[in-house]
């Protein structure tokens, strides 16, 4: 049960220091204080995740730094590319979108940000993580039964309401019955501006996510069917041209 123990706690603080970077990062860019995250908490889970599987399975090559830093890199992009994919999928929203950026998969993933999770990978195994170990082997079992429950119980809580404000904007997201994403955007983000004034959650969301993208079931259906018509159209006049 220990290790279960180690484990969480080793994703929750990795998530805190993801948050962190993520937060320092965004300040530095737009100048001003920024809460980074999906979650209101200090943590981000996607560098949770990312850090526990790079320690799983990367162990075994601590002798080739190389390796590390291609496999990180490697680990991390697949990490955030699923993380984007099902976040848009569930939520009807792009949260992230690195089209402007050279080198980008979907928008989803970038090369510069695959170096940057390479070399975080090398700092994290090599530095980072066995003075963590060092740290949590002086915390007694008891004590780490304590803490844990205690940062479960808040993480758990946070989840649910979190994800209940993002499916009841999903809700919204799918009343609007556009054809366009910049459009949903702009009439979800009018909307949910006026509830920031009075959700906390709302407001979070809003500023550590400014550039999110909203769109609505219908819009893939209505595009699919714009262009389907269209190319039907091209066919008949090149037909009888």
């Amino acid at each position: 049960m220990v290790i279960f123990l180690y484990y969480f706690l080793l994703f929750i603080i990795y998530s805190f220091l993801g948050w962190c970077i993520e937060s320092l990062y965004c300040m530095i860019r737009q100048r001003k204080v920024v809460s980074r995250g999906f979650l209101i908490g200090p943590y981000c889970p996607i560098y949770g995740w990312a850090a526990l599987i790079m320690i799983l399975l990367l162990q075994r090559y601590l002798n080739d730094p190389i390796v590390l830093f291609v496999m990180g890199a490697v680990i991390a992009s697949i990490i955030e590319y699923i993380t984007s994919l099902f976040m848009e999928k569930i939520f009807h929203a792009r949260w992230w979108d690195y089209s402007h950026v050279k080198f980008n998969v979907n928008g989803r993933i970038c090369l510069t940000n695959s170096v940057l999770f390479g070399l975080l990978c090398i700092v994290l195994l090599y530095i980072v993580n066995p003075y963590i170990i060092r740290m949590l082997n002086h915390i007694p079992p008891l004590y780490l039964i304590f803490i844990s429950g205690f940062l479960l119980a808040i993480f758990l809580i946070d989840n649910i309401v979190t994800f209940t404000i993002m499916f009841n904007i999903r809700t919204l997201t799918k009343a609007i019955r556009k054809d366009y994403t910049e459009e949903i955007t702009k009439r979800v983000h009018k909307i949910l501006a006026k509830q920031a004034e009075q959700s906390f959650i709302v407001r979070h969301l809003l500023k550590a996510f400014p550039s999110i993208k909203f769109f609505g079931s219908e819009v893939k259906k209505n595009t699919i069917h714009r262009f389907l018509h269209t190319k039907k159209q091209l066919k008949h006049k090149k037909w009888f041209r």
